[in-house]
């Protein structure tokens, strides 16, 4: 899994890094002192990145070290776009769909390239912040006395970019559903606690007006868990570390820890000493296995942590990757939810994905 990652995180953008910048270089219709300055520009950009995984954002002043996560991170996705609007380039340059002259020291290709990557991600941001809302009813076959309405978040990832001004907008809509509970399924904290601190956060959170549970996500975990779960608890959010919750004496929510922690219990010992009379709720982050949740008798399982790739095609890697990457799931007796989130990690660009909080009635 390390090799993995290693290959998709630091190889593949490397060599992204070299075949955009080759490209670069040949369109521009600059001198080549001008030229190296935008491709070191393009370069410093990129290692904001890798700044901020080595030497850490918590050491910088608030508003600086926004600047080189939102930098940073956002890099990551805009190399990605213009590889393929390269490739594109290349692919109709080669069938003798693209003008020759557009492509070696050229303004009008130069200007095409920039317009479109402008344009793609003003889209992607203004797009990231239309919140969808996703309406559910699940109808039980076992007794309730009355239907319970719940609104349910994943991967808020608060941090130095979705800052308390974000959490602030996000309280007020799940506080219009005036809804029995809110359930959030991991992934609240991004990277650091820090910058919720500083920010005081938490008393955000204490403004929500239904009890608030959750379960812990793998950036909880890279917060570090004790300061996650410290935070949680000055914000008033109960955490449900392989444990479980009655909710109104109908719905008993379970909140399975993160797979981060190989200590975790299985499925089939959360079950153990679970009333199954009651309508059984399964938060778990990440949708893996999801075939244990169906054979141990769960009526639903809520899951986030995909954020369904944020932009496409990585919404198709995903697709591959995971039995259900995003949405809606039946499998037998049981149901699923694979939300894409409320928030976002790295730059903030939705392109063929949404971000979401889903307002759930089980009757």
């Amino acid at each position: 899994m390390s090799i993995m990652w290693l290959i998709i995180f630091f190889l593949l953008p490397l060599l992204g890094c070299g075949f955009v910048a080759w490209h670069v270089w040949v369109m521009l219709p600059f001198a080549n002192i001008y030229k190296g300055v935008i491709l070191a520009a393009m370069a410093l950009s990129f290692l904001c990145m890798f700044f901020n995984f080595i030497v850490g954002l918590d050491r910088l002043p608030t508003w600086l070290a926004r600047v080189f996560y939102e930098v940073g991170y956002s890099s990551i996705f805009i190399l990605l776009y213009l590889v393929m609007a390269f490739l594109l380039v290349d692919l109709l340059r080669w069938v003798g769909w693209y003008p020759i002259d557009w492509f070696y020291s050229s303004a009008k290709g130069s200007l095409l390239i920039f317009l479109a990557i402008v344009g793609i991600f003003s889209y992607a941001n203004l797009h990231y912040y239309n919140k969808v809302r996703i309406s559910m009813e699940l109808k039980s076959d076992k007794a309730m006395k009355q239907p319970l309405k719940i609104v349910m978040l994943s991967d808020l990832h608060l941090g130095y970019h979705n800052t308390r001004a974000d959490l602030a907008k996000w309280v007020e809509l799940v506080n219009a559903e005036h809804a029995d509970a809110v359930l959030i399924g991991g992934d609240i904290v991004d990277f650091s606690v820090q910058p919720l601190l500083k920010a005081d956060m938490a008393s955000e959170f204490r403004k929500l007006n239904a009890p608030v549970y959750a379960c812990l996500g793998n950036h909880d975990y890279y917060a570090g868990e004790p300061n996650t779960e410290k935070f949680y608890k000055e914000a008033g959010i109960k955490l449900l570390r392989d444990s479980s919750v009655l909710l109104h004496d109908d719905v008993m929510v379970i909140g399975r820890d993160d797979r981060t922690n190989k200590r975790r219990k299985s499925i089939a010992r959360l079950m153990d000493g679970v009333d199954k009379s009651k309508y059984l709720l399964l938060m778990d982050h990440q949708p893996y296995h999801l075939e244990e949740a169906e054979r141990n008798g769960v009526d639903f399982q809520f899951s986030g942590h995909t954020h369904y790739g944020q932009v496409w095609p990585i919404s198709w890697i995903e697709d591959w990757m995971y039995e259900n990457a995003y949405g809606p799931l039946t499998k037998g007796k049981t149901r699923y939810y694979v939300s894409s989130g409320i928030g976002i990690w790295g730059g903030k660009f939705r392109i063929g994905t949404r971000s979401e909080y889903v307002v759930l009635t089980i009757r």
